[in-house]
């Protein structure tokens, strides 16, 4: 009887579907959680998500959930945990994603071109070259960070330092530097132009500039995606329309950068993490 009625089930949906002209279509389960990094917090990132939240749950027939991280520590936390199903990540964040926890590059994220990461001093400061800073005290941004935490700890290597002091912000790592705190600070380029007129009270000067370009944020895709799923949800972001897409921060027909560079920043930078508790920090492997 179970049969006969499942059977009769699936011939009037075949029927319904065919009066109806409409095919059946694809359903997905559960929710996508969106990972992404936001230092002030507020209303603001959830308003900035809105419309594309809202194609992607129209699209993937998908809750979808955003969860914003307030710095690269709590993100780190969320990825191990493989909790984020899609992921607005900048680079140092990316590197870790893709070289530890398995998530797959999508898109490539608007951002400030050539990017780089520099070391700040007072401009009164008598420091005048990085090994200067052998027995300094230096201010770092999270564990996460291109500009403020890899990018640094691999310009440092080598050098034993009186101790790293560790940021929330790239605007505290500056304010450190100001009061006297830190005797220098890792920031980006961009964020040292932002943030030194805005701490106009006192005067920076650049003590090193990295060579070396970051690449672009990505987003990312978790391995806990189904590959299927993880194509099916490429589609429909590289469908979204640009203008929409750019107002979440990713450009849907860009190139994803290259990244192997910044994985072995992170590789190396690795070996010596356990080590920054201490004081002095020796920033090399015995």
């Amino acid at each position: 009887m179970s049969w006969k009625l499942s059977r009769r089930f699936f011939l009037l949906q075949m029927l319904f579907w065919a009066v109806n002209g409409c095919q059946p279509k694809a359903q997905f389960d559960g929710e996508l959680t969106i990972g992404t990094i936001s230092y002030g917090g507020g209303e603001d990132i959830i308003t900035q998500y809105t419309k594309f939240n809202r194609y992607l749950a129209e699209k993937t027939k998908s809750h979808i959930r955003l969860e914003p991280a307030f710095n690269e520590n709590k993100a780190i936390e969320r990825l191990e945990a493989r909790a984020w199903s899609l992921v607005f990540a900048p680079p140092g964040l990316a590197a870790i994603a893709i070289a530890r926890y398995q998530y797959v590059p999508l898109f490539p994220l608007v951002g400030v071109s050539n990017l780089r990461s520099i070391f700040v001093v007072r401009k009164d400061s008598p420091i005048s070259e990085l090994k200067q800073l052998q027995g300094q005290t230096v201010a770092l941004g999270q564990q996460g960070s291109a500009t403020g935490y890899y990018f640094p700890l691999f310009n440092l290597y080598g050098l034993t330092v009186a101790e790293i002091i560790s940021a929330p912000t790239p605007k505290t790592v500056m304010e450190w530097v100001a009061v006297g705190k830190a005797t220098a600070g890792a920031v980006s380029i961009a964020e040292y132009n932002l943030y030194s007129s805005q701490l106009s009270q006192t005067q920076f000067r650049v003590l090193y500039t990295d060579p070396h370009y970051v690449p672009a944020g990505v987003v990312l895709i978790g391995p806990n995606i189904e590959r299927n799923r993880q194509e099916y949800i490429r589609k429909v972001m590289s469908e979204f329309p640009s203008g929409l897409a750019q107002q979440v921060g990713y450009i849907p027909n860009g190139n994803i950068p290259d990244y192997q560079y910044m994985i072995s920043v992170v590789e190396r930078v690795k070996l010596i993490v356990p080590q920054l508790q201490n004081k002095p920090v020796r920033l090399f492997v015995s």
